[in-house]
């Protein structure tokens, strides 16, 4: 039972999420409003008695707990933001590399490269629905790019470059790997379910202890306010299913390059002198 909660809680759309939290904060709050009441009535507790102090420590700790929560899935975030920096240099070197290959190695790894990045980018901003398919593509040419290494490689063997080369083409290949497993990591879902628990408790806690006209009013702003940063959390920490994703201008701007400079510019220096102005 616990784990397909769980495993509820790691997909369920954000406002499924939110409606359900907004729920069962309405209920909480009215159970410990009715347990309030029903106190009074038997004497054991004044109808004018203020609980803030409870309140205040109550609301300090969970806000302490989304505080602590927020800052991991930020670390993740942040990771995955310098990787698409780092993946970016890593292509964009492995392109110029690629330019010093003789024929046809130059052209088939071009291209490759091309449809590479071109498959990073479509994967990065993709609906999750759609990710299973690309991932699978980026694969095959991951396949395929290691493959023209391989012929690539028994041309330049003995040439010095060829260990550069190779290097700059395992470093994308193991960059790759590292932004996978970057989208895969996320806060666990068990802290999650216990935020979203703590939530509802202070629901309840605060019907119980605060008292007055105003109360219902600013119990329900103030759980407001926590069900919205619980929600940013969860929206951060979903690389592949949130709306808030690491821009990936790098990468752009490293597709922009390689498709405004093509490999007949680097081929000015070498054309033979009688063709030189």
């Amino acid at each position: 039972m616990i784990d397909s909660v769980l495993y509820w809680l790691d997909g369920a759309p954000l406002y499924q999420l939110g409606a359900l939290l907004l729920l069962a904060m309405a209920a909480a709050w009215w159970a410990g409003h009715v347990m309030r009441r029903r106190r009074e009535r038997r004497g054991e507790v004044s109808s004018s008695e203020n609980q803030g102090y409870i309140v205040s420590a109550i609301l300090g700790l969970l806000a302490l707990l989304l505080g602590f929560t927020f800052s991991l899935a930020i670390d993740r975030f942040d990771a995955r933001r310098i990787l698409v920096l780092q993946d970016a240099n890593a292509i964009g070197t492995a392109y110029l590399r690629v330019q010093l290959l003789p024929a046809p190695h130059r052209a088939r790894l071009t291209n490759l490269l091309l449809q590479l990045t071109d498959n990073k980018l479509a994967l990065a901003t993709a609906p999750y629905r759609k990710t299973g398919a690309l991932l699978a593509r980026e694969d095959r040419l991951l396949t395929d790019i290691w493959a023209a290494d391989a012929a690539a490689f028994d041309a330049i063997k003995h040439l010095d470059f060829s260990s550069t080369f190779l290097d700059s083409m395992n470093t994308m290949i193991e960059l790759e790997a590292s932004r996978r497993a970057a989208r895969q990591a996320h806060v666990p879902t068990t802290v999650f379910a216990i935020l979203l628990l703590y939530i509802v408790v202070t629901a309840g806690t605060l019907g119980f202890s605060l008292w007055g006209s105003g109360s219902p009013f600013s119990s329900g702003v103030l759980l407001v306010l926590f069900t919205l940063s619980l929600l940013l959390i969860v929206d951060i920490d979903r690389p592949t299913m949130g709306s808030i994703r690491e821009q990936q201008g790098p990468m752009e701007r490293l597709r922009a390059s390689m498709r405004s400079q093509l490999p007949t510019v680097y081929d000015r220096w070498r054309m033979p002198e009688a063709r030189q102005p």
